[in-house]
């Protein structure tokens, strides 16, 4: 983990209100507050924010972005990659994927989802434990996109919300796309359906979705009555991805003892894209990504389609050898997730 340096932190006891701090001051907010927003350099971005409670914290960047950079335990590992370097070429600009959790628009496409996000954004800090991060319209598509991370007073929850808006002249249909990149050399959990038998239901379940490159007898994949599994392999460049219509309403990604879990909601009435997934893993090498959908939406000029992720952490997990093991070990903490 690279140590942080704190460049700015003005706290004052006599002043109850947050103000929206300039690119080069501090903030102020109200005293006692059990987050704290300090202005950090992380990943070689001198204007980061980070806000802790002392148990876990969040690092959102505003020299690029929207993006969040870090997520982990104070003091321990970042279970957010950390890849400031690929770069993918598009006739729009260089786009890297910096690591992460990123906001795009589904469907993707060339290059119009590959929109470069590497200039400097505004924010503003909200409440005593809130930052909202707004991307300059893109040009060519038309779209602003912004994320508001809230962090709990205590524990390890954190809420991001997304938020995209149509500035063109016409409407637009897209779906709010949350990816997040996680460190490699762990493994993403996905949940299948609960488990009924040919006696009990006729009837399918969910779809599960695949592209042209998936390919089910790679080892990275291990599907089971409970869960369905994909993990990393440095030596493998080969991609992966698969997507589902997950009903259970979350996904964790494993490494290293820690679980990591987000949360987000499945609606019925919803099209989701993809042939119906709102949730998608991807890998390629030590490349691991958790994504969620919303639904499709139609957008007039001026309009909004918003999606919620709700993040927790767990440490000294241990999954055992099977997928009996894991289910015994996930399981009670996932269900501490519900809200």
């Amino acid at each position: 983990m690279r140590m942080l340096s704190v460049l700015v932190l003005l706290v004052s006891p006599c002043i109850g209100l947050t103000r929206m701090p300039g690119r080069n001051g501090g903030e102020v907010r109200p005293s006692g507050a059990a987050v704290k927003i300090e202005k950090v350099p992380y990943l070689g971005q001198p204007n980061c924010y980070r806000l802790s409670n002392g148990t876990v914290e969040v690092i959102v960047t505003t020299d690029i972005g929207p993006r969040i950079i870090r997520y982990g335990f104070v003091g321990g590992d970042n279970v957010l990659a950390e890849l400031p370097e690929p770069v993918t070429k598009t006739e729009l600009g260089e786009w890297k994927p910096w690591g992460g959790h990123r906001f795009w628009a589904a469907p993707e496409a060339m290059p119009r989802t590959y929109v470069p996000d590497s200039s400097p954004i505004e924010f503003k800090i909200e409440g005593n434990n809130a930052i909202r991060l707004i991307q300059p319209v893109e040009t060519r598509s038309g779209i602003q996109k912004e994320i508001t991370v809230t962090l709990a007073a205590s524990g390890t929850s954190v809420t991001i919300h997304h938020k995209v808006t149509n500035k063109n002249l016409w409407a637009i249909d897209l779906a709010p796309w949350a990816l997040t990149i996680m460190h490699g050399g762990g493994v993403t959990i996905l949940p299948q359906e609960p488990y009924k038998s040919h006696d009990e239901e006729l009837l399918p379940a969910r779809p599960v979705v695949f592209w042209y490159y998936t390919n089910l007898s790679d080892p990275r994949w291990a599907v089971g009555k409970k869960f369905i599994r994909l993990k990393t392999d440095d030596n493998v460049q080969e991609a992966q991805k698969i997507g589902i219509a997950n009903k259970q309403g979350w996904a964790a990604y494993l490494r290293a003892g820690e679980l990591f879990v987000k949360r987000f909601a499945y609606r019925d009435a919803g099209m989701y894209p993809d042939f119906g997934c709102n949730n998608e893993t991807y890998t390629a090498g030590s490349f691991m990504e958790i994504e969620s959908l919303g639904p499709m939406h139609h957008l007039e000029p001026g309009q909004s389609a918003e999606h919620d992720e709700h993040w927790h952490l767990f440490k000294g997990v241990d999954a055992g050898p099977d997928e009996a093991s894991l289910d015994r070990a996930i399981t009670p903490l996932i269900n501490r997730t519900k809200e």
